[in-house]
């Protein structure tokens, strides 16, 4: 299994792997899109400083067992937002997630980001195909992967990787690149 590099870019971002001096501009950059980012992803409610600390822990362990790659996006020196790539859609596959700071959104970000990490997990020997999950209400993460050329495949049952959000609809998107 081979991995990605440890830094991407494209366009006007850059990505690098998190570092546990993180800690404090990632639950700043956390709080401060609070209210946008619960309505999609319930992990953010309750955010706090021991929940960055273990978050970035866990990006170091996620990435040396080989199961997720995570990435700072930053736009110089600040960070911006976050995307990785996961090993949680079957053998040849990497999936994207990604999310930006309120203050940043509207801006082309995500899709640099999810470029750049297109990209790269294409260049992996093993990958052949990527995917980009997104609740079906949430237009703005569905206009990502059809300005990057991937294939709308479909709607299907949101998968239970953590408990629902506000927001979500219970319905799942899924769309596909492949080499």
């Amino acid at each position: 299994m081979t991995n990605p590099p440890d830094s991407l870019s494209h366009g006007q971002v850059s990505l690098r792997r998190w570092q546990p001096e993180d800690a404090a501009a990632l639950l700043a950059a956390v709080t401060e899109s609070l209210e946008e980012l619960r309505q999609w992803m319930p992990w953010a409610d309750g955010y706090d400083a021991d929940r960055a600390t273990g978050y970035l822990t866990d990006c170091e362990a996620q990435w040396e067992a080989g199961r997720a790659y995570n990435y700072a996006i930053t736009v110089g020196e600040t960070i911006v937002g976050s995307a990785g790539l996961h090993r949680r859609i079957g053998e040849g596959g990497l999936e994207i997630g990604y999310w930006v700071h309120s203050d940043w959104t509207g801006r082309g970000i995500a899709t640099d980001a999810a470029a750049a990490l297109t990209r790269a997990a294409l260049s992996l020997p093993e990958i052949t195909r990527v995917e980009i999950y997104h609740d079906a209400a949430n237009a703005a993460s569905g206009r990502i992967p059809a300005k990057l050329g991937y294939t709308r495949l479909g709607e299907r049952p949101t998968r239970d990787l953590w408990p629902s959000a506000p927001s979500e609809t219970g319905t799942d998107v899924v769309w596909q690149i492949t080499r």
